[in-house]
């Protein structure tokens, strides 16, 4: 088994913590223990915890889409990846127990007060869109749709609804839901 890296392993303690129990709510000190390492060795990689919060949604991020990507590897029809996509996010709040999204949760708490970190989640969710609307296009074209922006916008918030609402009930209906109503949307 590969050892995990100082720094590897200082952010996926930071992120765990993060998504779990709050940004706000997370201290240095807890990251330098739960991590075991030495004080100067979190800040030998980063000069402050708002540095390491932009490492932990970049890390998310990355990884957000790597999933989406490695969930449609053998999927080549726009609309089966559209449906692909929708079990993706399911499969997401299964994973994290129902946690909800990342980037919304760190929006909601820091909210306003952090600049970079609301501007990098406003622009995480514009990629999602953006992908969304790819593939509404590809399908579009195929499927001789004239209005293909505006059905990407519709999945984007239906999916977007679904992960609020599922976050809320603790289940996965609403996605179920959602994948029947983009069914409808997408002939």
């Amino acid at each position: 088994m590969k050892k995990e890296k100082v720094l590897e392993r200082i952010i996926r303690v930071a992120s765990e913590l993060f998504y779990k129990q709050g940004y706000n709510s997370t201290g240095i000190n807890q990251i330098i223990a739960e991590a075991d390492i030495a004080i100067g060795s979190l800040y030998n990689h980063f000069s402050s915890k708002n540095d390491l919060l932009q490492a932990y949604l970049i890390k998310e991020e990355l990884g957000w889409f790597e999933g989406y990507e490695n969930s449609i590897s053998r999927v080549s029809d726009p609309k089966e990846k559209l449906l692909t996509l929708i079990d993706y996010r399911k499969k997401l709040q299964q994973a994290s127990k129902f946690a909800g999204c990342h980037f919304i949760k760190i929006v909601s708490e820091i909210g306003e007060g952090n600049p970079s970190v609301s501007t990098f989640a406003i622009q995480h969710k514009e990629k999602q869109k953006d992908l969304i609307r790819t593939l509404a296009n590809e399908y579009g074209t195929e499927a001789k749709l004239a209005d293909t922006d505006s059905i990407a916008d519709h999945i984007f918030l239906l999916i977007e609804g679904a992960v609020v609402t599922s976050t809320i009930n603790k289940q996965t209906d609403s996605f179920d839901e959602i994948k029947k109503i983009v069914q409808g949307l997408l002939p």
